[in-house]
């Protein structure tokens, strides 16, 4: 078995930290950021002077082999026994503000360096420097200390003896979990057509470290058939971490499901899974500071045997279970939830996790590790939101809130406030004097907005100062939502490069500027994130064309594809495509009788549940008003443009298992019931799909258009048609979810027809009949259902 690295910055913070959890003492500085202010201050030293210097060593801990390593900012030394050990560190706190625990951990890298420093060198003595670099005023503050090599060694031996208990805990648990995975089978009693395939090459995928895109159609299995190798994988220590990445709550549940069946054989195995930190916070948490926080007060005094209670004592570490040890040792559930998944071999949690540069896990993703490795599940909803991850906007109207509040307000400090936030609005205002002039609406540049990123940025400054001093002020929850827009902003704003547009619009009714960097293309923002593991399996049931997916989603070009077949008969949906009908913006009208016509053949061949897919609200209201006039015996319902999850659950409830009459559900192609909704058997036997899908026309989508047309000329196709594609097999895939269901897809649109959309098709569709008119379809519709009676005959 290969060594394991343990790195210093890791080792230090989890034995040495204590006292209180304070969110509001955290800095706000960048990592990009803060590389720069390193680069700056390493160019000033001498020419005895190393910068970014590995040192490792290593040591045995529970009987194995291990690496403690990581980068130490600087070495100089005069004499070969004279060497100083330099620890930089910025933040926009000043020095007299950090927390005495904070600079334990400063200090405890330090030694720690200055430890493998000494002993490689034989040293006896080591001086090391913390250098501190308060960002907002760029006062540098430095302290020193020699310390002997018998001081350090003591220091490293105190450290490692404290880890290494946890160490011996952890791994007991692998050993356990070893043990028990190699003694459980594949989970049902036989693979699904290509189940089996995917999960062997899964397995390679993760033996070869590579990326594997998958496009697996609805009821391969595709969960289980990913977590399965993987979990065996892990067995045999190839990979020790599995992250399962998804968009919903619904794809996680199914995966806390596969666990679970899983350890019903007997797999001990630990899982954890990531709430939101606004869903998983106590209710009596929300209002209180942290400095009057009980769950947060002497946090890191009571986590570790919290942790170890509950590691004891659990296995599949839930939302519930968090929250039951979390109430029982009185610490913070979502910070708790953090601390105990780095015990977890599999964490099912977000994509931003892992790929938003904002909030993803930097205890885990700081530096590649080999370790981990990424399930990503219905990877076709990570294209649009790592674009929306990647982008950042603010709006002079989130200050202008901050004006006139204070303008209400005489309490201490608002006075300065009013200065501060009117010169950055100034800034905005500025920005848009040519949209005001020539009294247009948007303008759209390839350079970032300089002069608006160091209004923000000196705004935030002071700001953040004067949040420290008038911490009661009344004015502090809306200067707040300001606050983080722009730290977001300045964040994005790091990242800019040839992939970014700017984007300013001005509402000239309310006076209002907006100012957007938006990130055209992230697939390398990806393919930095998916490199931080030992691969990753990306996996959909949509997932077509793989070649564009593998574009987007990281561009690696060694990335490998798979594609499954469907594993349910294709004679149980019948897949119809209406060349008589237009619906472009400019037909729609002179269509809607034919599209009605369509629908109501559909639905009327054969009692039972069905939905009607429409490109927009506007367009989903005529369609239905049109249809309950002339079919005025049906019932129908439709998807509200604001619906709860007790609305969703009362509006998918109305789709029976076995109805005694027809409904007609019309619904947003795209939207809530489009995909993630499962209405197997007679709870759903037909699906209308109004219109190809493409999104609305846009500025923002345009410049993705512009953007791929120059790299290659693939703007449309990429910009439109291809999302569009994507929410209409989403869409149909709400049909058949199971070997026994049947039912009919219509296709209500010329286009459909034509080869750029039949090239797309996937090949569970290959058998689709173009339908000439209302007879034909009515017919091929007749004949569809007489042909599933006499199968059901048959079979009877």
């Amino acid at each position: 078995m290969a060594t394991t690295r343990i790195g210093v910055r890791e080792l230090v913070e989890f034995v040495l930290r204590s006292g209180d959890l304070n969110q509001r003492q955290g800095s706000q500085n960048t990592a990009l950021n803060g590389a720069r202010i390193h680069r700056r201050l390493q160019k000033q030293r001498g020419d005895d002077y190393e910068k970014e210097v590995y040192l490792k060593q290593s040591v045995t801990m529970s009987g194995r082999e291990y690496t403690i390593d990581g980068r130490a900012d600087g070495i100089s030394h005069t004499t070969d026994e004279d060497y100083t050990i330099e620890e930089i560190k910025t933040s926009d706190l000043d020095f007299a503000e950090v927390s005495e625990n904070t600079l334990q951990l400063y200090w405890g890298q330090a030694q720690v360096y200055g430890y493998i420093l000494a002993q490689q060198k034989n040293l006896a003595a080591v001086t090391l420097q913390l250098t501190y670099f308060q960002t907002t005023t760029e006062v540098v503050t430095t302290k020193t200390k020699v310390m002997q090599q018998a001081e350090l060694t003591a220091f490293f031996q105190q450290l490692i003896a404290e880890y290494e208990e946890w160490l011996v805990l952890r791994d007991q648990w692998r050993a356990q979990r070893n043990t028990t995975v190699k003694q459980i089978d594949f989970p049902f009693p036989a693979y699904r057509q290509g189940q089996r395939e995917l999960a062997v090459a899964v397995y390679k995928s993760i033996l070869l470290q590579k990326r594997l895109f998958v496009e697996a159609p609805t009821g391969t299995g595709k969960t289980i058939s990913t977590l399965f190798p993987a979990i065996k994988a892990l067995g045999e220590d190839k990979i020790q971490r599995v992250f399962y990445l998804t968009a919903k709550q619904s794809t996680r549940q199914v995966a806390e499901d596969a666990l679970a069946l899983l350890s019903q054989q007997g797999m001990q195995l630990k899982s954890i899974t990531l709430t939101a930190k606004d869903k998983i916070t106590f209710a009596e948490e929300v209002d209180l500071a942290p400095e009057n926080n009980p769950y947060m007060l002497g946090y890191y005094d009571r986590v570790k045997p919290a942790l170890r209670d509950l590691l004891m004592h659990e296995n599949q570490l839930t939302r519930t279970v968090i929250e039951e040890y979390a109430r029982k040792h009185t610490i913070d559930p979502f910070e708790f939830s953090l601390d105990a998944s780095l015990f977890a071999d599999v964490i099912i949690c977000d994509y931003n996790y892992l790929f938003d540069p904002i909030v993803y896990l930097q205890r885990f993703f700081s530096e590649p590790d080999r370790d981990n490795f990424f399930l990503v599940d219905e990877v076709h909803n990570l294209v649009s939101r790592s674009r929306d991850m990647y982008s950042a906007s603010v709006s002079s109207q989130t200050f202008q809130a901050v004006l006139q509040q204070a303008k209400t307000e005489s309490s201490a400090g608002t006075s300065a406030l009013e200065k501060l936030t009117s010169k950055v609005k100034r800034a905005l205002t500025k920005i848009s004097k040519p949209l005001r002039d020539d009294d247009i609406t948007e303008m759209t540049g390839q350079a970032p907005l300089d002069s608006v990123n160091q209004a923000l940025a000196d705004w935030v400054a002071k700001i953040h100062d004067w949040l420290a001093e008038y911490q009661d002020n009344p004015l502090v929850d809306t200067l707040l939502d300001a606050y983080f827009a722009s730290l977001t902003y300045l964040k994005i704003a790091d990242l800019y490069d040839e992939t970014y547009q700017s984007l300013v619009s001005y509402d000239h009714k309310l006076r209002q500027t907006t100012v957007k960097q938006l990130c055209l293309d992230p697939s390398a923002f990806l393919d930095r994130a998916l490199g931080l593991g030992a691969g990753a399996i990306l996996f959909s049931a949509t997932l077509s064309p793989l070649s564009y997916y593998q574009q987007v989603l990281g561009n690696n070009k060694d990335s490998l594809t798979f594609r499954l077949a469907s594993p349910f008969p294709s004679q149980n949906q019948a897949l119809l495509v209406t060349p008589y009908i237009q619906t472009t913006y400019r037909q729609r009208e002179q269509n809607l009788d034919r599209i009605i016509a369509s629908i109501g053949v559909m639905v009327n061949a054969k009692v039972g549940n069905y939905l009607v897919f429409l490109p927009s609200y506007s367009y989903l209201e005529t369609m239905q008003a049109a249809f309950a006039a002339a079919y005025p015996q049906l019932k129908t319902i439709s998807q509200a443009t604001q619906m709860d999850e007790i609305q969703r659950a009362e509006f998918l409830a109305q789709f029976t298992a076995q109805p005694t009459g027809t409904l007609v559900g019309f619904c947003v192609l795209g939207g809530i019931f489009s995909e993630g909704i499962d209405l197997k058997g007679e709870r759903l036997i037909g699906v209308a799909i109004v219109g190809v899908g493409l999104p609305g026309l846009s500025t923002e989508r345009d410049l993705v258009r512009d953007y791929f047309d120059a790299q290659q000329g693939t703007g449309f196709q990429y910009a439109y048609q291809l999302p569009g594609m994507n929410h209409v097999l989403q869409a149909a895939g709400r049909l058949i979810r199971g070997s026994h269901d049947v039912g009919v897809i219509l296709l209500l649109d010329q286009r459909f027809a034509s080869s750029r959309y039949t090239q797309l098709f996937p090949a569970h569709w290959q058998h689709f009949q173009r339908c000439y008119s209302v007879a034909q379809l009515t017919n091929q519709i007749d004949q569809f259902w007489q042909m599933v009676a006499v199968k059901n005959k048959a079979l009877d």
